[in-house]
This record gives C-alpha cells, structure tokens and sequence, in this order.
C-alpha cells in the first residue's frame, strides 16, 4: 500500500472501532425479559433451580448455561500482529476482531480476556481459575517460545478444548494448501524438500504438523534471524532444538538451493529473486509476511514462470488465512463437546480445507469476490474466507475425528449429516 492507502486505512479503522459505540462486540439476551415472570426465571427465584442441579452435576452446565457455545479469546499482549509486545490492554481490538470472526462465520460466542501477567505461570493460572466460565479457550498473540509452554500446561490442566491459533490454526491452513500445490506441481509431502523461515509459533507448528501428516524431517530447514537451525548451535531453547537439523547449510540462500518448498512467517522482502531462481523446478511458495511478504508475487513472478505462490493478503490469489479454519474447528469441538482439539482433529480440518477446493464453487462466492470462474489450480488451493461450505464442511469432520478418537463427549448432533457419510 501507499503511505496515503496507509493513512485512509488507519483513520478508517478508527472510526469503525469508534462508532456508533466504541468497540466491535457486545452482549445480547437470549430468553425474553419483558415481564415479572419472565425477571423471575431470569434472576432469582428462577436461578436457584439450575444453580442446584449444576452443584449436583458439573454436565448440567452445559444444559442450563451458555457454556456450551462459549469461547475465552485470551492474550497477555505479548505478540500482538505484528506490533511486537504491546500489553495486553492494547491486544484488545484484536481479541475482540476475533469474537467478530468466531461469530460471524460459526456462530460461537466470544468473552475477549487481557491479561496483564508478569510471567507464563501467572497467565497459566488466570486462566485456569476462569475456565469453568467457558467452552473452550482460544489462546492468541502470545510470543515464542512461552505459547508453547502455556498452551501445553493448559492442555494438560484443563477438560475442554484449548488451541493457539498462531500455532495450529496457521500451520493447518498452510497443510491445507501446501497438500493442493504439491499436487498440481506433481509432487508429494513425504518427498518435498522444505524451507521454513521464521521458527516461532506458526512456523514450528506448522514443521510439527507437516511431519506428523508425513513430510520427512530431515528434508526441512527451519530458519531463524541467525540463519539456519543447525544441531551445531549452541543455546537452542528445546523448541528450536527439535526443528534443527545436521546439515552444512548456514544461510538461507544455501537453504533455498534445490527446495521444492518455502514457507515464510517470518518478515518483509527477505527472499531475493537470486534465491528464488536457484529452487527446484516447479517450486512452491508461501509468502506469508503481513502485510509486506517475503517476496512479493510481482517479483517472484518475473523470475519463476512455473511456480505456485500464497500470500497472506487478500489482494493476491491463494491467501492463507487463519479464517479458514478456527470458528470452524471450535464449532465442531464444541458441537460434540471435545475434552480437546488433537492432532487426529486438526489432519481432518487439513482434509476438508483440501477436498473442499475441488468442489465446484458456487455462483454466490464468484460474485462475493467478483470472479466470473474459480477452479482448483495454480490460483486456487485455498477455499475463499466467504465460501459458506466451510461451516458445513470443516465442523463435522472435525467432530467426527473426536469421536473416533474417544475425546468427544456428547452425542453426534442431529443437524449433522450421518457420521458415516463424512
């Protein structure tokens, strides 16, 4: 953008947060308020029943309350976009931005929540004194390598799902696209040679989940701002060490060499032309840099006519974006009230992202984003953010995978189709 599209964007923006009331979320009744009787159900006398049975039987929360529909949108400000550690008080327009997307496109409702914590034991403890409040807990804008410890402790300390989006959220929406481009191009995961730039949350993640769906670990290079993690560096915390790789390999224009892959969640402009010339044929990639990427389509186009290039903005084809994926995947782990979102759940939100590219897309999102045609290809691995599919695609097979790996706990849900059909 220009420093003008900059500057009407900024102003934009703070209208829109500003008015007509400050903020972009609020809370709205459910069950009618308009007579004695109806204050009376609502407030005491009427409370006193459901309190009794929820004392008597913890599950009756979900019955009596909105538990079961609820999510916590949690930061402690410490990586917020890509601002840097802001405070958590200054995460909040983010954390509100998610309620809008959780709501609008999977009907969850959101409590956004900042905590103002000194260390990762004190937000862990936070937030484990409040989630009985909640259905689930979105984790976001936390930095490396704390997010990795929190969201592991509350994994383990709490009973319903817990997810940090900037992890697993990124790196399912890369799988997703990455398993589309390897396919057009002719090639496959478990042969793919990988270059990552950038080792925190998403870019860890996303090796975790490559690897577990089948990429090999010893054909990926992770990089960091002091180049390529190598089994030689010294004072590798353990989420690095477990990306490093025993390779000669020290910078990225020797990473870059013969890769048929990269993926860039790192910063603007880092990939020269130079490096993108010297991939493998039929290269692939993800330029996921917001808003500036690591080389621009416009570049990498001049120099690689056979390549397939994501972006993370919404003014290039193939944009990766994280909306793809969480309302959906929370809806389904709420709709069968999953104990946790696992591995086994995320590969199905992969699939369903991946197999729902190859549908025919309909008349109404060719119009959302004024296309006379869309069709899976080197311009489309990614299903668009506005494809209403997505809420009857990703939920169920999300759900389904909870049930068969024994962590749902409540039946399969009417408005779904048969499991067997999925």
């Amino acid at each position: 953008m220009s420093k003008d599209a900059d500057a009407d964007i900024n102003q934009a923006a703070l209208e829109y947060h500003e008015h007509p009331v400050p903020g972009k979320i609020s809370v709205e009744l459910t069950k009618p308020a308009a007579s004695q009787w109806d204050l009376a159900l609502a407030y005491t006398p009427g409370v006193a029943e459901p309190v009794r049975r929820i004392a008597e039987n913890p599950e009756d929360a979900y019955r009596y309350t909105a538990k079961g529909n609820l999510v916590a949108v949690i930061t402690d400000g410490t990586a917020v976009l890509g601002l840097g550690n802001t405070g958590a008080l200054a995460g909040k327009p983010v954390m509100e931005g998610k309620g809008v997307l959780f709501k609008h496109f999977a009907g969850i409702d959101v409590f956004d929540i900042e905590v103002d914590a000194a260390n990762p034991t004190e937000f862990i403890d936070t937030v484990v004194r409040i989630a009985p409040t909640f259905g689930g807990i979105n984790l976001e804008d936390i930095a490396a390598p704390h997010c990795f410890e929190i969201e592991q402790a509350l994994v383990e300390r709490l009973d319903i799902p817990v997810f940090h989006d900037d992890q697993h959220g990124t790196a399912i929406i890369i799988a997703a696209g990455l398993l589309n481009a390897l396919e057009i191009q002719g090639k496959t995961l478990e042969e793919a040679h990988i270059v990552v730039l950038g080792a925190g949350a998403a870019g860890i993640a996303a090796v975790r989940l490559l690897c577990t769906m089948g990429a090999h670990r010893n054909n990926i290079l992770v990089l960091d701002r002091q180049g390529v993690i190598h089994t030689g560096r010294e004072n590798l915390n353990p989420f690095k060490f477990s990306v490093a790789a025993d390779t000669e390999c020290r910078t990225l224009a020797d990473a870059m060499h013969g890769a048929d892959v990269f993926i860039g969640v790192s910063g603007p402009d880092l990939v020269s032309p130079e490096m993108l010339a010297t991939m493998a044929d039929k290269p692939i990639v993800f330029a996921l840099s917001n808003p500036v990427p690591e080389i621009r389509p416009e570049v990498a186009n001049k120099v690689r006519d056979d390549l397939i290039m994501a972006t993370g903005r919404s003014d290039y084809p193939n944009q990766v974006n994280n909306v793809l994926g969480f309302p959906f995947i929370f809806r389904g782990a709420l709709d069968v009230r999953a104990c946790c979102i696992n591995e086994a759940m995320q590969i199905a939100a992969v699939h369903a992202l991946k197999n729902l590219t190859h549908e025919p897309v309909p008349g109404k999102v060719l119009r959302a984003y004024g296309l006379d045609n869309l069709e899976s290809g080197p311009d489309y691995i990614l299903p668009k953010p506005l494809d209403a599919r997505l809420r009857d695609t990703i939920p169920p097979a999300v759900a389904r995978a909870a049930v068969e790996t024994g962590v749902a706990c409540a039946p399969w849900p009417d408005h779904y189709p048969p499991m067997e059909k999925i």
